[in-house]
């Protein structure tokens, strides 16, 4: 095709800002003009065949050009760029092009293919070509709905590869397609299966694959493989190939992938068949040809249509060679013949293993005819000993084996190969050996064909060895020899990768397989055969490949490092170097400096780009030189036709006035390029920031190669191991460096040729990466490297590691500059100059911070030099670096002695003051330093305060107190940033802060103070002391967690301190004041008992309660005291409850006994109330049987009467006189018998109990002290709302801490809570409302000091009168206490609120306000009014708490109720079942109701005479609802409605102005009252006339009260006839 054809333009645009502008050209002729392929848009990826092209444009447009036969209708000659309409409405991502057909890649994923079809690489069965592009389904197992997204195509000659996005291969055609035949896409049965996959290329039937090399894995061998062979195919481990001038021994054994050599007349069968019949004798004999034919490796029939294979050909001896005797005959020679070692030799040193015959007149259609390995590919025994070995091999081969055993020191080069590449026993390095054992055995598992592909360092997996026998030496032997002598050090990266990076950058342990025909070595592997399946190329591991690509029988790599191998036909100087052919890879000779960055592979030449001595890149070539069209017509015979070809790659003299070119590719014998014009300077930032990332990789590698590994040879054995683990350190450094590197600059090349903007740049999207690796590395290798500079036995190395050092630190630098030079092409005012500015930034302030921190590092290792000795030796930290210090008597200490010597040194992380032979170290985070005023003294001063010392420092002048001044503050500033600020986020030239906090967090331990001593705290600390929360361990394992002030525990904190019993401790969780128990807490003893209560100076005081320890956690404990504690011990008012006695005691205690008034109850009944001695009843007594039967008289003992006393029995008789004896025992009795006239003489009880008022004292006591009052009632109000608000807020701040505990709605109440009321001025309604509402969230939160007295009230109340202590005969103190309650609360709400009335007191009502029920009233003789209007409204305890009171008592009082009027109860009941029976006509009559108001009750003709519950059904239902109220107002709300719902029943059935009486009222309500059916309706009697309101007792309420009370009595006398 013409190349004058295509330059025909569709538009012909021209101007300085092109971009995407492609460049045609053939040959490297010095008169050569490429030719400009003018098109509409720009060109952002080109692919050539062999004699047609595809240009895909930008938008997603393909163009094709060139000679298309396939075309219809066809055209007689070159086409120019025309548009595929096909592909119309599609966007291309991607093109590829074969020998002669074509692929595309659209945006979602799809396939496209046309072309020449004769074999299916097209992917559609049937016709021989496809004239236009036609979708191709890569479809998964789930059907034809499920088809695998492409990324990437690559054609062949007559077979095609595509890369998923799963990274799977797929292919499709004839030849080398992953071992299948067929136009079907198909990914199955690859040895790439499993794999990530990076990149495909295809040759004309050969096949290349870039793969990202997996982790280590481990497995087992074959149980039949020797100790170190194969565990599959039974070979050494230990393998040998040539290395121009000497063997190399190698441990990276693979399993060969193609078909094994079998006998004659058998199938091929690949390795992982069952073995045939060798052509070994034993398995220590070389592998010997017999002269039969071998049967082809790859087996494959050609087509139907197409000249089948020619029989296999056999390899002849080469010319002069002797047959090799004891072959055939079976010798029992355990070595081959000399000829054949001479032979083995000759070739070896020819570098390859066979010389092909007659590969010349190959032709690329025969793909069958493979050669077989020759006579010459032998294998010995891996257990035959070294010295037999080279005695045998001696005779064998004469002198020249004997001189170059002694010339390559065998010993000597094992011992390098194991010091640089072994390690320690047990060591993880990828050196190790027992990894790599794991690694090949696990590798072996996996597949049977793969071998191994571990990771390595290619240095330091060869050996250098004997040529020919010594290459199968036993490795124990060998390993042996060569005993490391030091330890060894790997080239390690610190840290592992670099975190966030996996996935942005490209990886560099990568490994390039191949696989199809191999007879120009073009696959590899060292041989020519070929391979049905993918093989790993081991010779490019660890090289670091980024790019592969594909001629006709020649392959070119790619390395990060700019480093080109190929491999080949080289017959027309295509591989860039002139060894003709190589099977192995090799690198192309390119001049010094020269940095190729991409590659492309045509049919006999290859084309690279190249960084030069300026930005613009440069091309160069290396090939034939084509001289016309005939050259493509040949085929495969011009190759040997190659006439003028380059020895070396050559540069293309017109690259420099194509632009800056981005990516080339070749095919058939063209080459085109794609290139960019410099629009305002951008293009040229980016190749630059691409190139200098390249060079400054390629200087690091040199580094790595020519510096670190020569080091780690020359100091590994003489370093100690504190040295050698610091030069790992720096070492690991360099290696994350360098990786970061070598992936950047990578992706840098790979954004140049598919995108050029700023969205590719990971250098200003992603720059957190890099400011993080490199403030790792330096931050972990400043130090390593200084002490390294200091070693005796480094000599000369220092100077070469501090500029190791200095190296990155400028490169860093560097990546600011190119940012900032990319940001000019930018209007300052766009987003993405402050993107590149900020940048910029961020690179330069972290080059500034690192520059200073490696300024203070130079500066304090000069410090530790100039002053060594113990002291300075004893105070080398990592990281510390010195700030200043006072050898020039620039500081003083303050009444120091005369002679004394105090020096000063201010390092990053502690004040050290030195003294003679001692020193004492002052953490920086816990020092405080003040200037002391110059006023009074002419001395200039520093007070310095420490946690346990606090001194005075004395400067020579005002500017050295000035200099330490801030030098200090600095530090400490500093020192409590951890690492200071981040210099990345602070703008160039910030300042720091002028002082450090004086409150901050660190962390001290104590070794003076004695209470404290070598304890150990971390929290809050203000100006020396512990302030605030923190946490303090003592070395005996106590802990103290919680608040402190000035230095002590103070507030809320937790206690634990261990016990002699291991496992068991005790803990105190509660309130502290001067680091003493102070407040509320709870404490678990270790004996099992929790004291939960108050505390003062560290001891039980105040309100309390003690269980006692229980046998299980599930069992209730056999006793529990709740009351007032003093010092320690039980004192004052308190309730005993001896669960397992059945006893329950209430009263005074002293001394933790029982002393003075009390009232015990037992589970049997008994009733004492008296006085105690002792513990003991003593004294005046009543004591009270369940019958009734009373005595009161003198006690001696517990239930023992002794002494005078009058015993009253349950009918009113009583016995006078003198009793002895235990109650229930018998009695002895000296008196007189009564029969008295007043059968009510019985006194009442709770004459000796101790009364109401004087409950629970310190309970009320520590609200007052919550309060802030030292004594009820003293102090201002307003000190008591701030203690109140205080409060709230530590608890709320508290709370917060432990969100699973603090709810929405108690946050909610504790704000509302924090807010003060209006506590001052005149009450009104509306406030007292307010006032109202406050109390009833107060009580509801036990944080409020109200709420926890509430708490603790409703607490001991329950557990006085519940259990033993619901005795029928404490009711009249349970309601006694109650009403105690509600006046001591009301005393505290009226000192909160000081303007509320007292007790009785009115306020007035407001037209506004509501009409509630608690209005006094006037009583009246007419009917009830319920909704008469009240003037004002009376205030009292009753109306004000008892509803906040009530309902947490109301159970264990009701029970009283109903215990105390059982009987009455029991007749009651009885009578309303009675009466109930009867129906409601009935029962109406029988109670005397008016006929006409019955009449109108059952008017209704629902109603029959046998009707039950029909009549006045609101009005009972009404009722019900009293035993489901608290409060007696809520109660007698009740009954005004019930009231109300008779009145509102009778009028509506009468008239409106009907008026009641008493008289006929009474009958009506007690008919609803028998209606109701209210068990415990006596009990509901007296609680409400016990506490209802005295205001309420005379008005309507009290009337209603009055009459259920009366229809209560009524039906207990009620005689039914």
């Amino acid at each position: 095709w013409d190349s004058h054809s295509l330059t025909h333009s569709l538009t012909t645009p021209a101007g300085p800002g092109e971009r995407g502008l492609a460049h045609l050209w053939r040959g490297y002729a010095c008169s050569l003009a490429p030719e400009r392929l003018f098109l509409s848009r720009p060109v952002v990826q080109a692919s050539l065949g062999t004699r047609h092209g595809l240009l895909l444009l930008e938008g997603g447009q393909v163009y094709s050009f060139g000679v298309s036969p396939w075309k219809q209708p066809p055209s007689p000659g070159p086409r120019p760029p025309a548009l595929e309409p096909s592909l119309s409405g599609r966007r291309v991502v991607s093109v590829a092009t074969g020998s002669s057909h074509c692929g595309a890649v659209t945006e979602d994923g799809g396939v496209h293919m046309w072309g020449a079809n004769g074999a299916g690489q097209c992917g559609l069965a049937g016709p021989a070509s496809i004239p236009n592009p036609t979708p191709v389904a890569l479809l998964l197992p789930g059907g034809p709905a499920h088809s695998a997204p492409v990324l990437e195509l690559a054609l062949g000659h007559a077979h095609s590869l595509a890369l998923s996005a799963q990274r799977e291969v797929w292919a499709w055609g004839r030849g080398p397609q992953l071992g299948l035949l067929g136009s079907t896409p198909s990914s199955g049965g690859s040895h790439l299966a499993g794999r990530h996959v990076l990149q495909v290329a295809c040759g004309s039937a050969h096949s290349l694959a870039l793969v990202r090399c997996q982790g280590p894995r481990g497995g087992g061998r074959g149980p039949g493989a020797p100790l170190d062979a194969c565990g599959r195919c039974h070979q050494l481990l230990y393998t040998m190939t040539d290395r121009e001038d000497h063997v190399i021994i190698s441990d990276s054994h693979y399993c060969p992938l193609g078909v094994e050599l079998t006998e004659e007349g058998e199938e091929p069968r690949p390795r992982g068949a069952s073995p045939a019949r060798s052509l070994r004798t034993s398995p220590s004999k070389p592998r010997l040809p017999e002269g039969r034919a071998a049967e082809t490796p790859l087996g494959v029939a050609a087509p139907a249509g197409e000249g089948m294979a020619p029989p296999p050909v056999v390899a002849p001896p080469p010319a002069g060679a002797d047959p090799a005797p004891g072959v055939g005959d079976g010798a029992a020679s355990p070595y081959p013949h000399e000829d054949a070692v001479r032979e083995y030799l000759r070739r070896l040193s020819d570098h390859a293993l066979i010389e092909p015959l007659g590969h010349a007149n190959m032709e690329p259609s025969d793909h069958a005819l493979i050669e077989p390995l020759s006579h010459a590919h032998m294998e010995l025994s891996g257990d035959a000993q070294l010295e037999p070995l080279v005695t045998s091999c001696a005779s064998a081969v004469g002198e020249r084996v004997a001189s170059t055993y002694e010339a390559l020191s065998l010993k000597k080069m094992m011992h390098y190969y194991l010091s640089s590449s072994g390690g320690p026993a047990g060591c993880g390095a990828p050196g190790c050996r027992g990894g790599a054992a794991l690694e090949e055995s696990m590798q072996a598992r996996k597949s049977s064909s793969t071998g191994d592909i571990r990771a390595e360092e290619a240095e330091g997996r060869r050996r250098l060895s004997l040529p020919g026998l010594l290459s199968q030496v036993s490795p124990r032997l060998l390993r042996k020899l060569g005993r490391p002598r030091g330890p060894a050090v790997a080239l390690t990266q610190l840290g592992g990768c670099i975190p966030g990076s996996q996935e942005l950058l490209p990886p560099l342990q990568t490994e390039v397989w191949s696989w199809g025909h191999g007879g120009r070595g073009q696959l590899g592997h060292g041989d020519h055969l070929a391979r049905l399946q993918p093989l790993c190329i081991k010779s490019l591991n660890n090289k670091e490949v980024v790019r592969v690509a594909a001629g006709d029988h020649h392959s070119v790599a790619l390395t990060a490092g700019s480093q080109v191998f190929s491999w080949g036909s080289n017959s027309s100087g295509q591989l860039g170097h002139m060894e003709s052919p190589t099977t192995v890879p090799r690198l192309a000779k390119f001049s010094e400096g020269i940095r190729v960055w991409d590659v492309a592979a045509g049919g006999s030449h290859s084309v690279f780009v190249a960084d030069g001595d300026c930005v613009q890149p440069i091309l160069y070539y290396s090939g034939r030189q084509e001289q016309g069209e005939e050259g493509e017509e040949e085929g495969e015979e011009g190759e040997e036709k190659a006439g003028v070809y380059t020895q070396q790659p050559v540069l293309l003299p017109f690259c420099m006035n194509l632009g800056y070119t981005s990516s080339v590719c070749a095919g058939g014998g063209r080459c085109l390029s794609l290139s960019d014009r410099n629009v305002m300077g951008f293009i040229a930032g980016l190749h630059e920031v691409a190139s200098a990332e390249r060079r400054f990789y390629c200087r690091l590698t040199a580094i790595k190669t020519g510096a670190l590994r020569p080091l780690l040879e020359s100091l590994s054995p003489t370093l100690g191991a504190v040295l050698l683990g610091l030069l790992q350190t720096l070492v690991g450094g360099f290696s994350l460096l360098y990786t970061l590197t070598g992936q950047h600059s990578a992706s840098l090349t790979s954004a140049l040729r598919r995108g050029r903007d700023l969205q590719t740049l990971l250098l200003l999207n992603h720059a957190h990466i890099f400011l993080d690796a490199y403030r790792e590395v330096f931050g972990k290798t400043l130090d390593p490297l200084l002490r390294l500079s200091e070693s005796p036995e480094e000599g000369p190395a220092s100077d070469h590691l501090m500029a190791l050092f200095a190296l990155p630190l400028g490169h860093l630098g560097e990546y600011g500059r190119l940012l900032l030079k990319l940001a000019t092409c930018y209007e300052v005012s766009s987003s993405e100059y402050q993107r590149l500015h900020s940048a910029c930034s961020q690179f330069e302030a972290l080059t500034l911070h690192l520059k200073k921190r490696r300024k203070e590092a130079e500066y304090t290792h000069h410090f530790w030099k100039s002053f060594p000795g113990k002291m300075t030796d004893s105070l080398r930290r990592p990281g510390r670096r010195l700030v200043c210090e006072s050898s020039n008597k620039a500081l003083s200490l303050l009444n120091a002695s005369r002679f004394s010597v105090n020096w000063f040194i201010l390092f990053s992380d502690a004040l050290v003051h030195a003294q003679f032979s001692t020193h004492h170290v002052f953490p920086l985070a816990t020092l405080w330093v003040e200037p002391i005023s110059e006023e009074n003294s002419e001395q200039y001063g520093l007070k310095v305060i420490s946690p346990e010392e606090t001194f005075t420092l004395l400067a020579c002048s005002p500017i050295e107190k000035a200099k330490w001044l801030r030098a200090i503050n600095q530090t400490v500033d500093l020192a409590l940033g951890g690492a200071g600020p981040d210099p990345v986020t602070l703008s160039p030239g910030a300042g720091q802060k002028a002082e450090p906090p004086i409150s901050r967090t660190a962390s001290y331990t104590f070794h003076k103070d004695a209470r404290l001593r070598e304890a150990t705290y971390e929290g809050r600390w203000l100006a020396g002391r512990p302030h605030g929360r923190g946490v303090l361990k003592w070395p005996d394992g106590r802990i103290y967690t919680g608040s402190f002030k000035m230095g002590l525990e103070d507030g809320y904190g937790e206690f634990v301190s261990p016990t002699k019993n291991a496992g068991i401790q005790e803990q105190y969780l509660g309130h502290w004041k001067e680091g003493r128990m102070h407040g509320a807490g709870t404490y678990r003893y270790s004996s099992g008992e929790v004291y939960e209560g108050s505390f003062r100076d560290g001891v039980r005081h105040g309100h309390g309660m003690l269980p006692s320890p229980s046998s299980s956690s599930s069992s209730p404990p056999p006793s529990v005291f709740i009351g007032r504690w003093v010092a320690d011990r039980k004192a004052g008012y308190g309730v005993y409850d001896d669960i397992t006695r059945g006893e329950k005691y209430m009263g005074v205690y002293q001394e933790n006994q029982r002393q003075g008034s009390g009232v015990i109850v037992t589970q049997f009944g008994l009733y004492y109330e008296g006085t105690f001695k002792d513990n003991k009843m003593g004294g005046t007594g009543v004591l009270v049987a369940e019958d009734d039967t009373t005595y009161e008289g003198e006690f001696s003992e517990d239930w023992t009467l002794y002494g005078k006393g009058v015993l009253t029995m349950p009918n009113g008789d009583y016995l006078e006189g003198s009793f002895s004896g235990e109650w229930g025992s018998g009695l002895k009795i000296s008196g007189t018998y009564h029969k008295p006239f007043d059968p009510e003489r019985r006194r009442p009880l709770g004459r000796l109990c101790v009364c109401a008022e004087d409950k629970w004292p310190s309970v009320f006591e520590e609200c007052w002290a919550a309060l802030g009052c030292m004594a009820p009632g003293q102090g201002p109000p307003s000190r008591a709302w701030e203690g109140i608000a205080v409060a709230l807020t530590a608890s709320r701040r508290h709370l917060q801490d432990s969100p699973e505990v603090m709810t929405r709605s108690m946050s909610r109440t504790l704000e509302s809570l924090e807010v003060i009321p209006q506590h001052s001025g005149p009450i009104t309604m509306e406030r007292y409302t307010k006032i109202r509402l406050y109390l009833i969230k107060a009580c509801d939160s036990p944080l409020h000091p109200l709420g926890r007295l509430l708490e603790v009230l409703v607490a001991v109340y329950r557990m006085t009168y519940v259990g033993v202590g619901a005795n029928r005969r404490l009711l009249p103190q349970a309601v006694s206490e109650i009403k105690s309650y509600l006046d001591r609360l009301f005393t505290i709400v009226r000192f909160l609120f000081p303007d509320l009335p007292e007790e009785g007191g009115v306020i007035p009502e407001t037209p506004s306000s509501p009409l509630p029920q608690e209005k006094t009233s006037s009583p009246g003789s007419g009917p009830p009014a319920p909704h008469s209007p009240r003037p004002v409204r009376v205030v009292s305890s009753s109306s004000l708490l008892l509803p906040l009171l009530l309902p947490r008592l109301y159970p264990p009082l009701f029970t009283l109720y109903a215990l105390c009027g059982e009987q009455e109860e029991d007749l009651y009941w009885d009578c309303v079942l009675r009466l109930n029976r009867q129906p409601d006509l009935a029962l109406l009559a029988f109670l005397g109701v008016l006929q006409y108001v019955a009449a109108a009750a059952v008017s209704t003709p629902l109603i029959l005479s046998t009707t039950k519950d029909a009549c006045f059904a609101s009005a009972v239902e009404t009722l019900q609802q009293i035993s489901t109220t608290f409060t007696p107002s809520d109660k007698l709300k009740v009954i005004q409605l019930t009231f109300e719902e008779i009145t509102q029943e009778v009028q509506s059935l009468l008239r409106a102005d009907f008026l009641w009486s008493m008289d006929d009222l009474f009958p009506v309500f007690l008919y609803v009252v028998l209606r109701a059916r209210i068990r415990n309706l006596g009990s509901e009697v007296r609680l409400i006339e016990d506490l209802m309101d005295p205001c309420l007792q005379h008005g309507e309420h009290g009337i209603m009260f009055t009459t259920l009370k009366a229809c209560y009595y009524q039906i207990q006398h009620e005689k039914i006839t």
